[in-house]
């Protein structure tokens, strides 16, 4: 069934928005890929904050052409069957979405690139090497555990002098 004009005109304003405000659009080849596995991947993406959307190709250069920063950019890439992950909080979790479920599923999803809103199309392989990055979240806890690494063996090595200390005195009570 054809999308009448009005429907197609909301299609793209919202795609508009997504744009804008997303940090990074992965784009994604999802040919051969099932229902069930489609479901599965939007429930993951929700998880994480991300928006998966299914649409024609035209309208997403459409609500591209809209935004200042995306006008200019070169979307030749954009054909065939694609999906679309939208996030606004994180630069990796699109990525890290996709490429958690293909490795979970085996489903026959790739990576085509993705928007930057600085109005860059990021390739396949650099989309891949983001998805291989630890999130915002991981990065956080990585250099929080740095910084107190050497209060905390500080802390341990007074621990086991002390001890040290009262097994020598309670040994000569005794």
């Amino acid at each position: 069934m054809a999308l009448s004009r009005d429907k197609k005109q909301q299609i793209i304003t919202e795609l508009s928005d997504l744009l804008a405000a997303s940090k990074m659009t992965v784009v994604a080849k999802y040919e051969g890929t099932t229902v069930k596995e489609m479901q599965a991947l939007r429930k993951r993406a929700e998880e994480t904050g991300s928006t998966v959307k299914v649409v024609k190709n035209r309208l997403v250069i459409k609500a591209a052409s809209q935004n200042d920063a995306l006008k200019d950019i070169d979307l030749s890439e954009l054909k065939q069957m694609l999906l679309y992950v939208f996030n606004a909080e994180d630069e990796v979790a699109a990525a890290q979405t996709i490429k958690s479920f293909v490795t979970d599923t085996n489903a026959p999803v790739e990576f085509v690139g993705a928007l930057s809103p600085e109005g860059v199309f990021v390739s396949a392989e650099q989309v891949t090497a983001l998805a291989d990055l630890p999130s915002k979240d991981q990065l956080i806890a990585g250099i929080v555990n740095l910084l107190q690494s050497p209060t905390n063996n500080l802390m341990s090595g007074l621990g086991g002098n002390l001890h040290g200390y009262l097994d020598a005195i309670s040994a000569s009570k005794a």
